[in-house]
């Protein structure tokens, strides 16, 4: 089961749906993972009522991170901006469906510190963001 899983991660890492940049962003943000150097910008596009209508993340990241963004993105699509403040660090890893070190974990959780921090509207970033 973590073969395909790992097809996944690789699939979205080399053919990512949702990576570009979203001319006028309802929603925007950018960090960085400082322990590795993966860096992550999420825009939102949603409608009057907070649906999400598209989603898109660029950057320089590692796999793990780009196919994280890439779930992500792709299953928030059509949801409204409150359910995204209730998205866990389960929910990142259930969506890549594999054990994750430590190390590996801080890059797969990037693009939720990222999606939170854009629609809680935060000038900075905080690590409990995450939990």
């Amino acid at each position: 089961m973590d073969d395909l899983y790992r097809e996944l991660i690789i699939d979205h890492y080399k053919n990512p749906h949702h990576k570009g940049r979203i001319e006028e962003s309802d929603y925007s943000f950018e960090d960085e993972n400082p322990l590795c150097g993966d860096h992550n910008q999420i825009e939102l596009l949603v409608d009057e009522k907070q649906s999400v209508l598209d989603a898109k993340f660029d950057g320089q990241s590692c796999a793990i991170s780009v196919a994280s963004a890439d779930l992500l993105l792709e299953s928030i699509i059509g949801k409204n901006v409150e359910d995204l403040k209730k998205l866990s660090k389960q929910d990142i890893l259930n969506l890549l469906g594999i054990d994750l070190s430590p190390v590996r974990l801080k890059c797969a959780l990037l693009s939720l510190k990222v999606l939170k921090a854009a629609v809680y509207e935060l000038e900075e970033a905080t690590e409990d963001l995450t939990a």
